[in-house]
């Protein structure tokens, strides 16, 4: 989506038969403000010739000077993933301006990135350019990644490549600039699901970058919403906030009298366990847990995780050490 103070207008990914993996941005304007009604505008750009591709798709736009910048993510035959690059002067007319960032797949030190970046994002934070996108491969969706360095005159120099989530849920990063003007993501969560539901969207994380490495951390809009601390450990409900800082040991969540999740910290890795799966997280300082009904998040400077659970009352009691634990519940 980009406004040029002008009007407002979506750049997408249009697709068709019989190859859906090559896809063509096009423009959608709304017919209004409440965008509940919009038209089909012109294709602007294509995959250009010359480069063999099994898969192009999912732009991002930037301003930059007086020009606009766009990132596609393409795939190459090879196993090559590429952010390939466009400028405009009026977001009407795209030049295309080459290759900016690639990795090969067979490349997985200190991090795989996978086949294919979906919606390359570049941006600045903390005097650090990044690059953040999902990763993909032969149809398979993995996790959100990203490399820093320098972006300049249209070319990415990486000299960091990072993994951003954990588990199978988060994926899709959208990046966003909040009230403050900085730099905020949400991810699309698979696999939570029941009564309609097809995915949820995650809590709002706020980015930071140390020594290169990328950091999401949840937004502080979503302590704002806090209730006042359960010196008892219980809400009513299954919507909590906890913060825990013990360097090791368990934090229980429980909810209908049944067990929810058991989180077991050991140094720099934590434990996620639900209903008999572990899953193994890194962690780094303090660990905040979010549950919002389905959904399960913990997060820390080490990396943010998330995953479906399965509530068994409407209420929610945690235990853990009492210095080490803070209990919020969160109202909207």
């Amino acid at each position: 989506m980009v406004d040029d103070g002008a009007s407002a207008r979506a750049f997408y990914t249009a697709v068709s038969t019989p190859d859906f993996g090559i896809g063509r941005v096009r423009v959608a304007r709304p017919t209004d403000a409440s965008w509940d009604a919009w038209e089909k505008g012109d294709v602007v750009v294509e995959a250009p010739e010359g480069l063999e591709l099994v898969a192009y798709r999912d732009p991002f736009i930037r301003r930059e000077g007086d020009r606009w910048r766009m990132f596609i993510g393409a795939a190459g035959v090879d196993g090559t993933a590429m952010a390939l690059t466009y400028v405009s002067h009026d977001l009407d007319t795209w030049a295309y301006d080459g290759v900016a960032l690639e990795r090969h797949s067979s490349e997985r030190d200190p991090v795989w990135m996978g086949a294919l970046w979906e919606c390359p994002q570049v941006f600045t934070i903390d005097g650090h350019d990044v690059m953040l996108s999902s990763i993909w491969d032969a149809d398979e969706l993995h996790y959100a990644a990203y490399a820093a360095g320098t972006f300049r005159d249209g070319r990415f120099h990486a000299e960091r490549w990072g993994r951003l989530t954990w588990g199978a849920s988060y994926y899709a990063p959208s990046l966003f600039t909040d009230k403050d003007g900085e730099a905020a993501v949400t991810f699309w969560l698979r696999g939570i699901r029941g009564d309609g539901w097809a995915g949820a969207h995650s809590i709002p994380f706020r980015l930071h970058a140390d020594a290169g490495a990328l950091i999401a951390r949840p937004h502080p809009d979503v302590a704002a919403h806090r209730t006042p601390r359960a010196a008892d450990g219980r809400v009513t409900g299954l919507v909590a906030d906890i913060e825990w800082s013990a360097p090791d040991g368990a934090l229980d969540i429980r909810s209908g009298g049944q067990p929810l999740v058991t989180i077991t910290r050991d140094g720099d890795e934590v434990s996620v366990d639900t209903s008999g799966e572990a899953v193994r997280v890194p962690v780094a300082g303090p660990v905040r847990i979010i549950v919002d009904g389905p959904i399960l998040e913990v997060c820390s400077d080490g990396g943010i995780y998330a995953c479906a659970v399965s509530p068994a009352g409407q209420d929610l009691a945690v235990t853990a050490a009492a210095e080490t634990c803070s209990v919020y519940g969160l109202v909207r």
